[in-house]
């Protein structure tokens, strides 16, 4: 190889690279939100089953302001956050906002309740990032279990696809 196609190879793949960038650049976005909705389904089905072994009330407790998610349990008549790993406080990344829908509220307290028979407070966790795209974390009725639909926003109102 001669010096002269080795810069020829080296300016070829700068372009496509420079061309590739935009597009990934929202790839890694749409990741973030993913993930976070993929941690929020984690912490539903561990809350419900940790409910149906203890025989206790868990919550997945939302501070929307704060961007903000973390478990409880019920322990003579209060709730506590988890001894566990599972019982820290999880951040949304600062791009993805957390709407709420059909969630439980107790004063300034919004939650999803997992009780030891198994059913669970139905109710959506609409995340949406800075391009509009939502992901929810849904249960339609209080015997199912969560999942994760995407949505698209149609007339001002998230619509799952």
């Amino acid at each position: 190889m001669t010096l002269l196609e080795l810069i020829l190879v080296m300016v070829i793949l700068s372009t496509v690279l420079a061309m590739a960038a935009p597009s990934l650049r929202g790839f890694f976005t749409s990741r973030r939100t993913e993930d976070a909705a993929a941690q929020i389904l984690a912490l539903t089905q561990l809350a419900r089953s940790q409910a149906i072994c203890e025989g206790i009330i868990y919550r997945l407790n939302f501070d929307t302001q704060q961007r903000t998610y973390w478990l409880t349990s019920q322990q003579a008549g209060t709730f506590e956050k988890l001894k566990t790993g599972m019982g820290q406080v999880y951040t949304l990344p600062k791009d993805i906002e957390m709407e709420l829908d059909g969630i439980q509220e107790d004063g300034n307290d919004k939650f999803l309740a997992f009780t030891p028979h198994g059913t669970v407070t139905a109710g959506t966790v609409r995340l949406i990032d800075r391009r509009g795209q939502a992901m929810e974390v849904t249960c339609p009725t209080a015997t199912e279990s969560f999942s994760i639909v995407e949505g698209t926003r149609i007339y001002g109102q998230y619509v799952s696809q």
